[in-house]
């Protein structure tokens, strides 16, 4: 799960976070079930599409200003749509490859993805995909299908699914998706997470329990056969046992999230607003909770020692600002 997960070595090292910053409000799309722009997605009084929103060097400028004040191991640039703003990107992504910093940048590949990223290092785009073509195509117009092949020529990416209930009547449904795209050159592995609906919604997108774990295990039987699927036993693990609150998630805890006009934190994770925890479907959450679990030498948890080394930086940071 290379770009997901922090490296633990660097952890136990000192703690430093993971950034997710939100470089712009602005998207093409409307796709149903956006957490991004719900009503409550930065907390109910105001949305992503009315924060401020920056563009040239003001935004590079910002951007830099968070990274310099949180030296993140990684950081995770998301929207909006991240291209729509592809010109402050390209000076962007070296600084930060410069640096070390590994990079996630997730788009839905609405407008082609500049050929010089090839070749930045610790780059990793991951393009959201919803689905098979059909539906695809309808959620998320005008990033169809047909748009995202040609705009992904000559890069490597990660296709990612967020499954809905939607998907999920037709035999069959995931192993087309994946007979579609593990093929292709341009695709180093295919993700997939659940819809992670708000406290008390009723989306058409929520999947039952029931229906969840047929999932799961659909998909688990499916890795023999497709090698690209990244669906590792630690990360079915934590999407069958999410975490029972937001304190009790590692990736929430370990990750500080912004939105667009860099100042307004994004609680209490990447989703904002109340999420159900308890439905929780994020891969990347599921991945480092899992982690988290297992025990040094049989005896001690990953878990324990994370957060005692968050207390020992925080400490650490406290008095060299004295």
């Amino acid at each position: 799960m290379e770009g997901i997960i922090p490296a633990w070595g660097r952890i136990l090292r000192g703690y430093r976070p993971a950034l997710s910053v939100e470089i712009t409000r602005e998207c093409p799309l409307k796709c149903p079930g956006c957490y991004a722009y719900g009503d409550d997605h930065l907390g109910g009084e105001v949305t992503l599409r009315q924060v401020s929103d920056f563009k040239g060097k003001e935004l590079v400028d910002r951007f830099m200003q968070l990274v310099d004040r949180h030296q993140p191991l990684h950081v995770s640039i998301v929207g909006g749509e991240p291209l729509v703003r592809y010109r402050e990107l390209n000076t962007l992504l070296p600084i930060l490859s410069e640096r070390g910093i590994g990079v996630q940048l997730v788009t839905s590949a609405v407008r082609a993805i500049p050929k010089e990223w090839d070749s930045i290092s610790e780059l990793y785009l991951v393009v959201s995909i919803d689905g098979n073509e059909a539906d695809h195509d309808a959620r998320r117009k005008p990033a169809t299908y047909r748009r995202i092949l040609e705009n992904i020529k000559g890069q490597r990416i990660t296709v990612h699914c967020t499954i809905t209930r939607q998907m999920i009547g037709r035999p069959g449904y995931f192993e087309e998706f994946l007979d579609f795209w593990t093929p292709r050159p341009e695709v180093k592995k295919v993700w997939f997470s659940i819809f992670t609906p708000q406290k008390g919604a009723s989306d058409e997108e929520i999947l039952t329990p029931a229906e969840r774990t047929s999932v799961l295990d659909e998909l688990a039987g499916l890795r023999t056969r497709f090698s690209k699927l990244d669906l590792h036993d630690l990360v079915l693990k934590g999407l069958r046992n999410p975490p029972a609150s937001p304190e009790g998630c590692l990736f929430s805890q370990t990750t500080i999230n912004y939105s667009a006009d860099f100042k307004t934190r994004i609680t209490p994770c990447q989703f904002g607003g109340d999420p159900d925890c308890s439905q929780c479907g994020c891969m990347a959450s599921a991945g480092l909770n899992a982690v988290g679990s297992y025990k040094l030498l049989g005896a001690i948890e990953l878990d324990s020692i994370y957060r005692a080394s968050v207390k020992i930086g925080h400490l650490a940071r406290a008095a060299t600002t004295r």
